[in-house]
């Protein structure tokens, strides 16, 4: 089989609440999560040795790093199809930025577990090939799906959410890192929040599911914003961009989302934010991809 090729799309949590650490280290979670139409490219061919290069602007991020999540999520398959590993040849096109808070690593991992799964022609189904996804992350099995879901429990109980509307947005990195790790440090320090699902929008239309999500909140985002204060002054030039609805920072940060109601409205909030801030990272897109 020739050479195949597949987005690993960016994932934003439009909001995210996050409870008390537990005994076992983790934080029960409750969250709305959506793909944009942009991500990460993957490409997978078969070969004589497991091999991975990592291209893009944001590849020289991660050309150090001999064995990130993708090659680990591939050598787990290759145990599971009992193959050893799997003989496949694979090129990274990092386009996101890294620990940017868009899901790029499990979402590279999900793309290159589908691409190996149909290149190499495994009998494995989409059960087995989620719990292949779980054993690198929590957010594996949301990243392998890609499409919108209530995530709950430690992200890994996933509901399906396909009323959620095609949402255009602004996404604006500030080119700082944030360390999941330390946010969620920083969170335990403070208040403990509840890590509560919310009634969902009676009205899924955009600008209601808009109005919906403004109620809500992103429990990282504070501890985020103390540690990190160029994340908050990224919230601020999103919130302050014409035509962005809702700015909000996703998942650990760094990158904020700018819910816009109109495509058009996300394409110039875009430009603007380009041009007043030529180092930051700026895409238009649209979320809830399906």
């Amino acid at each position: 089989m020739s050479a195949l090729t597949a987005l690993a799309p960016a994932k934003i949590n439009l909001f995210l609440h996050v409870g008390p650490v537990d005994a076992d280290g983790y934080h029960p979670l409750s969250s709305l999560v959506a793909f944009a139409d942009i991500g990460d490219g993957i490409t997978v061919e078969p070969a004589d040795r497991l091999s991975l290069t990592v291209t893009g602007p944001f590849g020289a991020g991660l050309a150090a790093e001999p064995d990130n999540l993708v090659l680990r999520a591939l050598r787990r398959l290759g145990q599971v199809a009992g193959i050893g590993d799997p003989l496949l040849k694979l090129v990274l096109d990092k386009r996101l930025p890294i620990a940017a808070g868009l899901g790029g690593g499990s979402s590279d991992a999900g793309a290159a577990l589908k691409l190996a799964r149909q290149v190499l022609s495994l009998d494995i189904d989409d059960a087995a090939l989620e719990a292949v996804a779980a054993d690198i992350g929590a957010d594996g099995p949301m990243c392998l799906r890609a499409r919108s879901a209530w995530a709950e429990g430690r992200g890994d109980l996933l509901t399906d959410e396909p009323r959620l509307p095609p949402l255009p947005a602004v996404l604006f990195n500030p080119g700082v890192p944030s360390s999941t790790g330390a946010v969620y440090r920083a969170y335990d320090a403070g208040p403990a929040r509840s890590a509560d699902r919310p009634a969902p929008p009676s009205d899924w239309g955009a600008s209601a599911v808009i109005d919906w999500l403004a109620g809500l909140r992103n429990d990282l985002q504070p501890p985020a914003v103390a540690l990190t204060p160029d994340i908050g002054a990224a919230v601020e030039a999103v919130a302050g961009a014409p035509g962005v609805a809702l700015a909000r920072m996703s998942g650990s940060g760094a990158t904020i989302f700018g819910l816009c109601l109109t495509p058009e409205a996300a394409d110039a909030a875009a430009a603007l934010l380009t041009r007043s801030h030529p180092r930051a990272w700026v895409r238009s897109t649209s979320l809830a991809v399906q």
